[in-house]
Order: C-alpha cells, then structure tokens, then sequence
C-alpha cells in the first residue's frame, strides 16, 4: 500500500484527502480499492474535481516528488490528472501510453512513454522528479528513466488542480482511483514500494552489506580449501588406474608391452587389450663373393656363411651333396655325414632324391613340413624335390627373395 509509514505529514500532501471527495456526489462514489488502509472513488460521469491546493504547494519544497497513483480499471480514453502547464500525467488507453506534460522556458513539453494501463487491472504508477532527472515506476518496476529540460515551479495563485478529468475535448476517465499523494523527499516512490531497492543505502544497509561480503569471504576459504582436497584427491586417483593386458600363448603382457614372435619374425605390441604385430623388417643383405644369404635357426633373417663348390656345383652353408658318400657344406668345407637314411614306405620307383639332400624320400613328399621358412606375407608351396616361398597375391616379393614379401 502506498501509505507511506513514519513519513513526516509537513513532506505530503493527500490530494484525494484534501479534495474532500467524501462529500462528493456528482459522478464520484466511494468504493472498495486495492486496500483498506485509504479511501477509493469511482469516477464515471463528465465531472471535473477541482480544488484549490496551489497554496499548499506553493508553500512546499522539496528537490524531488512523487505521484503515488493507483488504480485504473476499465480505462479506455484519455486521462489527465494534473494541471496541464505544471504538471499534467496522463494515461492515454487509445495509445497505449502515458503522457507527461510540464512547462520549459515558457513553452509546453510532453514525454510519452509506451506503456498499457487501460487493461481493467489495479496499477501502482510512481512520478519522480529531481531537477532535469524524470523516474517512472509502474507497479514497483522502473519502466523509463530520462534527462529532461528543466521543468519550470513557478506556480501562479491562479492555477488550479484536478483530478479525473479536466475538459471535454479529452476522453473521460472511468475507473476507480485511490492513494493520490504529492511527496516531496528523495524518492519518494519507496513509500508506495518500500521493499524496492533504494538508490543510496542506509547505515543498517550497509552493515548488513559488510555482514553478507564477510559470511560470504569466509565460506569461499572453506570452500577453497574443499577445492584444494578435492583436487589432492583426484590426482591420486589419477595415478591409478585400470589397464586392459593382452594373453598369448599362456603369457601376459601389460599396456604397451612389446615382444619379438620367433615363429612369424613379427615385432607385436599390446595396445589396450589387443595385439598388433608387425613383420620385422630385415635390412638389404649384400655378401661377399665367397658366401651366400641363408637362414639360421633362431634368426629371422638370413645370414651370410661361406659357400662350397664342388664339381661346378655351389652348395650353401647346410646343403648337401651325394657322392661315394654324403658330405655337407659347413664353413665354406664339404664334410662328410655318417647319418642313415630312414626307411621308406614306398616303392623303389617312387623314390625320390630332393635337391642338395643326400636321403631319398617318396614322391609327394611334404618339404614345407620340415620347417622351411617363408615370411608373413609369403607361402610355403612343395615340388617334386623341394620346397619353395611364393609371396601371397597382391605382394611383390623384397630383393628378388620370396620370403619376404610386401
């Protein structure tokens, strides 16, 4: 309610108290309003109210005022409220708009402001003037604040003032009216509003602000050192974590592990629970003319070991060769094997000697069976008297060598 608790009587002046519209029949009649604290009229014929207060507010001052106006139900034209040379507010339901007409060096000015009051609602409109600095508050919310010419004060013992309606080339006002009051402090539209925030705190404001920033300085060092715990903690739990191992052939290996498969010559690693293997990569073999490339157990690449010649023939390092007896190459010299040869279970013209052996064997012997050696991307294929590396389709083979293939 805008009754304006503890205020100084000599600092407002009640205009609907001063109208004396109690004793008012003609057009005006006291109904219920927005509250019981004060009186409230309903306006509804052509009559204007008019009263001679200009004493009183010649004999009042004050660097700001305010209109505490309440109440426009069923509002449909044009409304004035105030003397138009002075100060005149008007709600404009055509438009859409309130209207503040007010004298300049001589000359009448209007600000128009944007705003819906005919909409059969209760309103709460606050005027604040302080030199060239015009406030309007509508329901306890500032709509529109503007710097504007200075108004001029110099009211004449003939102005009058009205309230409702003030001649007939203007719209009437129909509605219901209640807490009309002239305040002459600063900001006086916290007395209509006293919970809105004021512009300038007071005392018991600002040991209040003080309180508040020092409650909340204090939670904000609980809170940080909160932080800071969580933080310890977390780096705590990032240093341990799980990590996915991979098996093979009964063997663990952890994340990123890495290990040399003898059986494919493949380089293999563990990422993330899976096992990726990679063919080793064997570099360009050049041998001198007395040796030859081979390979040698528990080595993935060939080697060079010397070479034997024996009646035109060249045998590399573990060839053999069948003479009166059988000799093999070792370390560039032929040297001879005692070794007997299984027995056969085929027939003697099936019987088959396979190159650089001295052992015959039966026709479709299988030679890759015996561990002949071919690299990942090549295949071990059998002939009549030997085995062979062919690379897999779609791979060439690595310097002239089928067992290594890309």
């Amino acid at each position: 309610t805008a009754v304006g608790f503890g205020m100084d009587p000599d600092l407002q002046i009640d205009i609907i108290a001063e109208l004396d519209l109690v004793n008012t029949t003609l057009g005006v009649t006291q109904v219920s309003g927005l509250h019981n604290a004060s009186k409230a009229f309903l306006f509804q014929g052509e009559r204007n109210i008019l009263s001679c207060l200009i004493l009183l507010l010649l004999g009042s001052s004050g660097e700001s005022s305010s209109l505490s106006q309440t109440g426009y139900p069923k509002t449909r034209t044009d409304s004035p409220c105030f003397p138009c040379s002075y100060f005149e507010l008007e709600s404009s339901g055509l438009r859409d708009e309130i209207r503040y007409h007010y004298r300049s060096h001589g000359r009448t000015r209007t600000e128009v402001f944007p705003y819906r009051l005919a909409d059969g609602q209760w309103h709460r409109i606050a005027v604040s003037l302080s030199a060239s600095h015009l406030l309007l508050h509508v329901d306890c919310n500032r709509i529109y604040e503007r710097v504007i010419d200075p108004p001029e004060t110099n009211l004449t013992p003939e102005s009058n003032l009205w309230l409702g309606q003030r001649n007939r080339k203007h719209g009437f006002f129909k509605g219901v009216i209640q807490d009309v009051k002239i305040i002459f402090i600063p900001n006086g539209y916290i007395t209509q509003c006293p919970n809105l925030n004021r512009t300038c705190p007071t005392c018991s404001d600002f040991l209040s602000l003080v309180q508040g920033i020092m409650d909340l300085q204090e939670l904000l060092a609980k809170m940080t050192a909160k932080l800071n715990y969580a933080e310890t903690r977390l780096s705590q739990l990032e240093d341990c974590h799980c990590e996915k191992t991979c098996q093979v052939n009964g063997l663990i290996y952890r994340d990123k592990d890495s290990w040399v498969e003898d059986d494919h010559c493949r380089n293999c690693t563990c990422k993330g629970g899976a096992v990726e293997c990679r063919r080793m990569s064997c570099p360009p073999l050049e041998c001198p003319p007395d040796a030859l490339p081979v390979h040698v157990d528990t080595q993935c690449c060939k080697v060079c070991r010397a070479k034997c010649i024996y009646g035109g023939k060249v045998l590399a390092e573990g060839q053999r060769v069948l003479t009166k007896s059988c000799r093999e190459c070792r370390n560039g010299v032929l040297v001879k094997v005692t070794e007997t040869c299984p027995p056969l279970n085929c027939s003697e013209k099936d019987h088959v000697l396979p190159e650089n052996q001295c052992c015959s064997v039966c026709r479709g012997h299988n030679f890759c069976a015996e561990g002949h050696r071919c690299g990942e991307n090549s295949e071990c294929k059998n002939w009549n008297t030997k085995a062979t590396c062919e690379c897999k389709n779609g791979y060439l083979s690595v310097q002239g060598d089928s067992a290594y293939c890309e």
